[in-house]
């Protein structure tokens, strides 16, 4: 039975992340842990195009524009949305999180979701370079491991 897998290997591939700038404490460490694992995985400081956008709601709009372009072999979403005194926190965190996932199947490319959504700063904090380890790192890793992955599958098509 064929077992295919993605392999960590960025070398070649072109990737293109859109990160806000609302709670940037928070997302200027995913955006650093996403970049450091993209270099450590090999691919080129040209071949990442850097995105920022005003908050977590524009994110799935942005990453339908770059994925429109065609210049990408996969995409990151980075962003936190932390809870509040209203429901704003729950609308925010559900439709982003339906965006990116929309956006990834209407433009056939993978995207990955580093998109925390935490009820405080602190959990924010943990989790983009802290104790809980850094989601950017974790989305980028994932979004090389799927454009490899997707390109094993198409080399593996019949034709």
């Amino acid at each position: 039975m064929p077992l295919l897998e993605g392999q960590l290997q960025a070398t070649g591939r072109r990737f293109g992340i859109v990160a806000s700038r609302t709670n940037d404490i928070v997302v200027a460490r995913l955006l650093d842990g996403a970049l450091d694992a993209l270099r450590r995985l090999g691919a080129a400081d040209e071949d990442v195009t850097v995105v920022r956008v005003p908050g977590a709601w524009e994110v799935p709009l942005t990453l339908r524009d770059l994925a429109k372009a065609g210049r990408f072999d996969a995409l990151i979403a980075l962003a936190a949305v932390i809870r509040g005194g209203t429901p704003h926190f729950d609308f925010v965190a559900s439709e982003v999180a339906k965006g990116v996932f929309h956006v990834g199947l209407e433009v056939d490319l993978p995207v990955s979701f580093g998109v925390l959504t935490c009820d405080t700063l602190e959990q924010a904090l943990e989790r983009s370079g802290a104790k809980g380890g850094n989601k950017g790192f974790e989305a980028a890793s994932a979004a090389v491991e799927s454009a490899d992955l997707r390109a094993r599958l198409r080399a593996s098509a019949p034709r």
